[in-house]
C-alpha cells in the first residue's frame, strides 16, 4: 500500500470554494480521495478542478452546522479549513466582530471535530486536519480575535490528540505562512510591505496554496499515522528567523 495514498478514503474539506481550501480539496482528491468540498458559497470551480467529489452548503455563522453531517455518511478525514478575520485597533474592536470570529473559527471548530470524533471513534480511525496560522505562535497586529482564535486552535488540536490519539484517531494542525491567495493580494502587490515579508523568509518566496495542500494530504495519509497533536508550520522558515 501506498503510504502517501488516499485511496477509498472520503474527505471533507471546509471553506473549500477557494485558495487554501481549494488547493486541499483538489490534491486530495488527486491523491484518491472522494472528496465533499465544502463551503457557505458555492463550490463549482472546485469541483471542476478536482474533475470528481461532491459540494455541501456548510456556513459556520452557525457553529453547529456540522452536527448531523457525520452521522448522515462515513467521513473518514475532516479538514478544518473555514474561517473568518475582523481587522481593527484593540482599544476599538468591537464586540460583534470578536464574536463572529471566535464562533467560526473557534467554536464552529471544536463542535465539527467532536461531530465528527463521535462517529470516528467506534470505527477506530480518522484523521483530523485542523488549519491554525502563525498567530498561533504570535500576537499579531489589529486582529485580536483571529489572534486569539488560532491559539485556541493550536491548544484543542493539542487536546484532543490527548484524548483521542490512543482510540485511532489522529488530530493535527497546520500552520501556514505568507501564501498566494486573495487574502493576501494587498500586501503582495505593496513593494515595501512584500519586502519586508520576502526578505523574513529564508526560503525567499510567498507560499503556494499547493504548498499547503500536500502538507494537509500527508496528516491524511497513512504515513502520518504516528503524528498526533502536531502543529505543523508551513511558512519557509518565517517563524526560525
Amino acid at each position: 500500500m501506498n503510504p502517501f495514498s488516499l485511496n477509498g478514503q472520503v474527505a471533507l474539506v471546509t471553506g473549500a470554494n477557494t485558495g487554501i481550501g481549494q488547493a486541499i480539496a483538489v490534491a486530495m482528491a488527486q491523491a484518491g480521495a472522494e472528496v465533499i468540498a465544502a463551503g457557505r458559497r458555492d463550490c463549482d470551480e472546485t469541483l471542476a478542478l478536482m474533475g470528481s467529489g461532491r459540494a455541501m452548503r456548510l456556513d459556520f455563522a452557525d457553529p453547529m452546522a456540522a452536527r448531523d453531517v457525520f452521522a448522515a455518511e462515513r467521513i473518514d478525514i475532516l479538514v478544518n479549513n473555514a474561517g473568518i478575520i475582523r481587522r481593527e485597533d484593540a482599544a476599538e474592536f468591537s464586540e460583534a466582530d470578536w464574536d463572529d470570529v471566535i464562533d467560526v473559527n473557534l467554536k464552529a471548530l471544536f463542535f465539527t471535530c467532536q461531530a465528527f470524533a463521535r462517529a470516528a471513534l467506534p470505527r477506530g480511525r480518522g484523521k483530523i486536519v485542523n488549519i491554525a496560522s502563525l498567530l498561533s505562535f504570535q500576537g499579531g497586529i489589529r486582529v485580536p480575535s483571529y489572534t486569539a482564535s488560532k491559539h485556541g486552535v493550536a491548544g484543542l488540536t493539542k487536546l484532543m490528540a490527548n484524548e483521542w490519539a490512543a482510540r485511532g484517531l489522529n488530530v493535527n494542525a497546520i500552520a501556514p505562512g505568507y501564501i498566494e491567495t486573495n487574502n493576501t493580494q494587498a500586501l503582495r502587490a505593496d513593494p515595501d510591505r512584500s519586502k519586508a515579508i520576502l526578505d523574513r523568509i529564508p526560503a525567499g518566496r510567498w507560499g503556494k496554496p499547493e504548498d499547503i495542500a500536500q502538507t494537509a494530504v500527508f496528516l491524511a495519509a497513512p504515513a502520518s499515522d504516528y503524528i498526533n497533536g502536531a502543529v505543523l508550520n508551513v511558512d519557509g522558515g518565517w517563524l526560525a528567523r
